[in-house]
């Protein structure tokens, strides 16, 4: 958008571009979301940031009145592949708490010199600025959501002391933390028994959410470690400082709001569990901008009228998608479901007491060193399937293969690819769900096939809806809801939206490195 486009956006109030850009304001030396109910000040007094980070560091304070850190994140983290969005997607993870500067940049094969020098030319702070910038978006969210104490919400938020939390809390809203707390009534609660912390908060997303996204989870639930109905998803996590288990859970009566419920979690996961959640349920997308472009696609129009505001599931751990994927490559989901129930016995059982147990839930997912060790013992099917799965799970653990929320859709094929058993679709799906990549089209999927014949006819568009580029991840989740129809006549998402037999053979062999998309 340029900067025309922009100020239209905030003369018209437009909700739908809060989180993707900043207005500060020369003459009030504030900044602003583009909703912000305050006079629409002149132009000449306007600069729009990418980042509030960056507004923040010209000098500028949040407006008290808007809180424009009370809003979904951006979209283009996901859009863009390049160093500035995979910094992005690796700074919302916590990556800076849990491995410094440093750290990020050797990540993302730069210099920490080279890396802080193109995050302030691209987006307007360097990476520990942004990591600020998240530290205060997340301090706020507990603050205006939660009666947590104070120094509670400072560890939970990533500060390293109660007087950094203090001193940021100041300086980027002009007000004290209990102030700030003061302009919201909380919605959520906190209980603490020995080690076990329980909170609950609301998710800000971007109107309109389809609540579809819960029967895709349904449909591929491991008992014991995910829970799932029409309207909420339950599962456990391993985190950074220990195990968590959490509910999600959409409330039509209360406008649709998204809670959050979280048990049994150290503070200090906080952050990185709020990052994942949110990448899970795909909220920080622009469903306005996605609708607009598939519905331009005579094909898709219909589906988009009947179901506005489809979501693209991501991950809440990359190595378990990875392994998630290679076994329901080529069968069915209820039968991938059956294959990972079984190979959840490999994985650590949550002791007595654990609130995880209050949810119906007892283990984690196995991590990939427990899949090497005991896997062969668990999984049935193809001995070929098992070895690729085994291949992969001891990569994983012994660190020669490592992937995560900072790679692009080139980086993850040049690393799966060379994998037995891993091909370009096995690529693509795992680059949708992990790293959101929202332009990601499923040729060879079977049901992708099936959903396409099952939609109206139309001349002269493209086979591979290159048309609807960068969106077309989502017309996939189209696709796969219209073959679902066609099969059961409801509008629960397909049996099999994974790869099935008709998939080429060749996925199983060994191969050179090939892009993420190429022919099958």
């Amino acid at each position: 958008m340029d900067f025309w486009q922009r100020y239209r956006a905030i003369d018209a109030r437009d909700p739908r571009f809060d989180g993707q850009f900043f207005t500060a304001v020369r003459s009030t030396g504030i900044y602003c979301r583009p909703s912000c109910p305050a006079r629409t000040p002149k132009a000449e007094n306007v600069t729009f940031y990418e980042t509030s980070a960056a507004a923040h560091e010209a000098g500028y304070r949040a407006c008290k009145r808007c809180l424009p850190e009370a809003v979904p994140g951006t979209p283009a983290w996901n859009l863009r592949s390049d160093v500035a969005g995979r910094a992005m997607r690796l700074i919302n993870d916590g990556a800076i708490s849990r491995v410094g500067v440093e750290g990020l940049a050797n990540r993302l094969g730069y210099s920490s010199r080279q890396l802080n020098r193109i995050l302030s030319h691209e987006l307007g702070a360097g990476p520990l600025s942004l990591a600020r910038a998240s530290r205060a978006q997340t301090a706020r969210t507990l603050l205006v959501s939660t009666p947590m104490k104070l120094a509670d919400v400072a560890f939970a938020a990533g500060f390293n002391s109660v007087r950094q939390f203090n001193d940021t809390i100041n300086e980027v809203f002009a007000l004290t933390p209990s102030a700030l707390r003061a302009t919201a009534k909380p919605v959520g609660h906190q209980d603490r028994q020995g080690e076990a912390t329980s909170l609950t908060l609301n998710l800000p997303y971007r109107e309109p959410f389809d609540t579809g996204i819960f029967d895709f989870l349904a449909a591929r639930a491991i008992p014991g470690i995910e829970l799932a109905g029409p309207a909420s998803y339950s599962r456990t996590l391993r985190l950074p400082h220990g195990n968590a288990a959490f509910t999600v859970e959409h409330d039509a009566g209360a406008r649709g709001a998204l809670r959050l419920a979280v048990t049994t979690f150290d503070l200090h996961d906080l952050p990185v569990l709020l990052s994942r959640v949110r990448r899970l349920f795909d909220l920080d997308a622009d469903p306005g901008a996605v609708d607009e472009a598939l519905a331009s696609d005579a094909r898709l129009a219909p589906s988009v009228r009947e179901t506005p505001g489809i979501r693209v599931p991501g991950a809440v751990d990359p190595e378990e998608l990875l392994i998630r994927a290679m076994i329901g490559q080529q069968i069915t989901v209820a039968a991938a479901r059956t294959a990972l129930g079984q190979l959840s016995d490999a994985g650590t059982r949550l002791p007595e007491g654990h609130a995880g147990h209050s949810l119906g839930l007892d283990r984690l997912f196995p991590t990939p060193g427990e899949i090497a060790d005991a896997g062969r013992g668990l999984l049935k099917g193809p001995q070929r399937r098992i070895d690729s799965v085994l291949a992969a799970a001891s990569a994983l653990a012994t660190g020669e293969l490592g992937f995560d929320y900072g790679d692009d859709p080139q980086t993850l094929a040049d690393k799966l690819l060379p994998l037995p058993g891993v091909g370009p679709w096995t690529v693509g799906y795992v680059a949708m769900r992990v790293i959101g990549a929202p332009d990601v089209f499923l040729a060879n999927d079977a049901a992708v096939r099936n959903g396409l014949k099952n939609l109206a006819a139309a001349e002269g568009l493209p086979a591979d809806f290159r048309n609807v580029s960068p969106w077309r991840s989502y017309a996939t989740m189209h696709l796969w809801r219209a073959a679902a129809r066609k099969r059961g006549g409801t509008t629960s998402l397909p049996e099999r939206p994974m790869a099935t037999g008709e998939v080429p053979a060749s996925q199983h062999r060994p191969r050179r490195p090939r892009p993420a998309g190429s022919p099958g």
